[in-house]
């Protein structure tokens, strides 16, 4: 039987291409062979100095021929050769791929011949060139990726089941987060009624003392006036303005004035008010009755909506103030009443960016006969322009800042500002001649001396241009002159 070394030999050396070897002298025998591992070596030919083991590929050595029972260079039978199964063979850029191996260079005596009878054992390599156990077949090749899968109205004709594998369902990509937009501030209002350019060189009066006034019409005790008492009281405030404001609607007052304007033709443009000093169920019963009136009367005479009136002032939080804000512009919008400006009204000492940010157009109320010092009216009208141009400049974003209101009392005591008749007169015209150079529209504080306001000091029951009964304390005529 043929010694398994000599087999292994063989093996070997058809697994790599740099051994020097002898063939035996029947090789020319082997040469119809298809199985280059049956040409068989001499041992005792062999250069084991060159051989590089790291370089032997083992997964071509056919063990089934090293551990065969077949003679030694005895060429079997071909009816007893099993038909060799084709098999994808690794590339081999270093060796070539004859049927029979190029015969090697001539061999290099080795420093210590071995016997002829017996092989030599190969010198140890750094790894032992011969593996405890023959190593497990190689791995079969990767399998082809499947064809594309069969359309649902193709015809398979073959007798094989053809399994389909549907190809792996692609993961879904995450659905994108879509962001979250935050509100964008209301655009800049322009100017409600015509003019020669609000905060652009002057509010006109339409040939009226005063571009706008207050106006509260509650009679002298509080009670609440019929219609006919407000549109007697409204002919009168139409000969100093055009524009008149009020603060609620509490007493119909809304719909009075939008009735008496309509029915008569009163050139007056409306700003309406709503209350939030007394709560939000006071709030909400204005707010009601706001849209009540605006749809009754249409929305024609209504230039502007203040939500509230110094309630920073008074206590309430910015928060709580812009959430009001907002209710009564949802409110309006869902009413369709969503061309109407919307803001609040608050001292200029408490407009903050976010409350301006919130408004349509920014409303502050400025005093200087409150200030703890006075020099002289000229320098009061002067500050009070200062500190407007200032929430222009600084607070207001490019919106309209106008003039909620502004004046000087006729009676009191508030410090060291005068408060006479002939003051609040000479505050009244030099003030509208100030802001209509400015480009302000405004305000002026107020239309009627409120006697109303019971327990109040003078100071503020005597603002008015007219006294309680609805008479002129001066001549209009006074302020028309710059």
């Amino acid at each position: 039987m043929q010694t398994t070394i000599a087999s292994l030999v063989s093996a070997v050396l058809a697994a790599t291409a740099v051994v020097s070897a002898a063939p035996l002298a029947r090789d020319n025998e082997l040469t119809n062979t298809n199985n280059v591992l049956e040409v068989r070596y001499n041992p005792a030919a062999v250069d084991w100095s060159k051989v590089d083991w790291s370089k032997v590929n083992w997964s071509q050595v056919d063990w089934t021929s090293v551990f065969s029972s077949s003679q030694p260079n005895v060429v079997q039978p071909p009816a007893q050769e099993p038909v060799p199964v084709p098999q994808p063979e690794a590339p081999k850029p270093n060796a070539p791929q004859p049927d029979i191996p190029q015969p090697p260079p001539a061999p290099v005596a080795p420093p210590s011949p071995p016997v002829p009878s017996t092989p030599p054992a190969p010198p140890a390599p750094s790894t032992p060139p011969t593996p405890p156990a023959p190593p497990a077949p190689p791995a079969p090749p990767a399998p082809l990726a499947p064809p594309p899968p069969v359309a649902h109205d193709a015809k398979v004709t073959s007798s094989v089941p053809v399994v389909i594998v549907a190809p792996p369902t692609p993961t879904p990509p995450s659905t994108p987060v879509v962001p979250v937009i935050p509100s964008t501030p209301p655009a800049p209002i322009q100017p409600s009624s015509p003019n020669t350019g609000a905060n652009n060189g002057g509010a006109s009066t339409g040939g009226r003392p005063l571009w706008g006034l207050t106006y509260s019409p509650y009679n002298t005790d509080g009670s609440c006036p019929d219609v006919n008492t407000v549109t007697a009281q409204l002919h009168k405030v139409a000969a100093a303005t055009g524009h008149i404001r009020l603060y609620s609607t509490d007493c119909s007052q809304l719909s009075s004035v939008l009735q008496a304007i309509k029915r008569n033709n009163i050139a007056l443009d409306v700003y309406a008010g709503i209350w939030l000093a007394a709560g939000p169920t006071r709030m909400q019963a204005d707010l009601d009755q706001f849209v009540a009136a605006a749809k009754t009367y249409g929305t024609g005479l209504i230039k502007g909506l203040s939500v509230g009136n110094e309630d920073i002032s008074n206590g309430m939080s910015e928060a709580t103030l812009i959430g009001y804000i907002n209710q009564v512009r949802a409110r309006l919008q869902a009413e369709g009443l969503s061309g109407i400006p919307i803001y609040t009204t608050e001292q200029d000492a408490k407009f903050s960016r976010a409350m301006a940010a919130a408004s349509d157009i920014v409303q502050v109320n400025i005093y200087a006969m409150f200030d703890g010092y006075f020099a002289n009216l000229d320098a009061s009208v002067k500050s009070v322009i200062q500190r407007a141009n200032h929430i222009k400049n600084n607070v207001a974003g490019g919106k309209l800042v106008r003039f909620g209101e502004s004046g000087w009392a006729s009676s009191g005591n508030t410090g060291p500002s005068p408060l006479t008749l002939a003051n609040e007169i000479a505050y009244a015209q030099k003030f509208k001649c100030a802001a209509a150079a400015a480009g302000f529209e405004y305000f002026y504080f107020e239309a009627k001396d409120a006697q109303w306001k019971a327990g109040a000091v003078a100071s503020e029951q005597n603002f008015g241009i007219f006294n309680a009964g609805f008479t002129p304390k001066f001549d209009f005529g006074l302020l028309n002159s710059c």
